[in-house]
């Protein structure tokens, strides 16, 4: 296995991408109890941003500012707009939709849709869907799954564990030995999350979580051992689905000519999604108890997130 740079150079950022609406109905169809009222042949159509647009403004004439890759929520404001106008006015307003082939509409509260506006996303094929949810909670419920679902996520190799409720990745290059430090840090308690197989995921502007492979979870790799599974050996308390980035510790071979850190003054730091983590160089050697210099580390940083510094040099005047 690679070091994070190395495989980050190779495999990079695992695009966000998109959701088709098809594929946003079948997995908010429990919680929003979506009605296709027209468009099944636009199920197909990618949503490419979490974030979601009121109808009201193409309706009104600002057309500058619409958003095809978004949602598009038609409420009871659209309908009173609507009502406020004459037949021609309103069948002016709703023909501005055949400029703008947006990708969904979502019409909240089971409000009934008018006629024009059906047979004007039959044209362009636009999906419109009918959610009894309110606005306010049809627009929470979709944007949190899109969110979710849209994050920017990329994969390296390494190992996530929670030491002392800190979620800390343990990245280097291939025999190390971050499998077997792992097991000894789940022997004193510690939860593993994954080993070998991390997905990381931002969340917002500044929040990563790291998770691994369903299909493997809770399971470690350690050579001569073969695939053993943690959660039947030690326990549910042993293991984790996901944790928070909140440090990394790069396991590198010991080189007698090279410069470690002997103070521990400066706080070094590695980006991921282009968000910055804390990382700290841990030199593996002869007679070096990795596992137990890891929890340090995790105990050093809860320090730091609490203001207090490990060491502090003072210079007499």
């Amino acid at each position: 296995m690679a070091d994070e740079k190395e495989v980050a150079a190779e495999s990079g950022k695992k695009e966000s991408g998109s959701v088709t609406v098809s594929e946003m109905i079948t997995a908010l169809f429990p919680l929003l109890n979506f009605e296709v009222l027209q468009g099944r042949s636009g199920m197909d159509s990618e949503i490419r941003s979490p974030r979601v647009q009121k109808l009201g403004m193409v309706l009104a004439g600002f057309t500058g500012y619409i958003h095809l890759d978004r949602i598009h929520v038609f409420g009871s404001s659209e309908t009173h707009f609507l009502q406020t106008l004459d037949p021609a006015g309103r069948a002016a307003a709703i023909q501005r939709l055949q400029k703008n082939k947006i990708c969904c509409i979502l019409v909240t509260q089971g409000l009934q849709v008018p006629e024009e506006l059906l047979d004007v996303a039959a044209g362009a094929g636009i999906p419109i869907l009918r959610s009894a949810a309110i606005s306010s909670v049809a627009i929470a419920r979709t944007t949190g799954y899109l969110e979710e679902r849209l994050a920017p996520r990329m994969t390296i190799h390494g190992v996530m564990l929670e030491i002392f409720g800190l979620g800390v990745l343990l990245v280097g290059p291939s025999g190390i030995g971050k499998s077997e430090c792992a097991l000894e840090l789940v022997m004193k308690g510690h939860r593993l999350i994954t080993d070998d197989y991390v997905e990381i995921t931002r969340h917002g502007m500044d929040r990563l979580t790291g998770e691994g492979a369903k299909v493997l979870q809770h399971h470690m790799e350690l050579r001569g051992l073969g695939i053993i599974d943690i959660k039947e050996l030690f326990g549910v308390s042993a293991t984790g689905s996901f944790q928070n980035i909140d440090l990394v510790v790069r396991l590198e071979r010991w080189r007698p000519d090279a410069e470690y850190d002997r103070l521990g003054l400066d706080q070094a730091t590695t980006e991921f999604l282009g968000v910055q983590v804390p990382v700290m160089e841990m030199p593996v050697g002869p007679g070096r108890n990795i596992a137990t210099l890891v929890e340090v580390a995790a105990r050093i940083q809860l320090l730091r997130q609490r203001g207090h510094k490990p060491f502090r040099l003072t210079i007499d005047e």
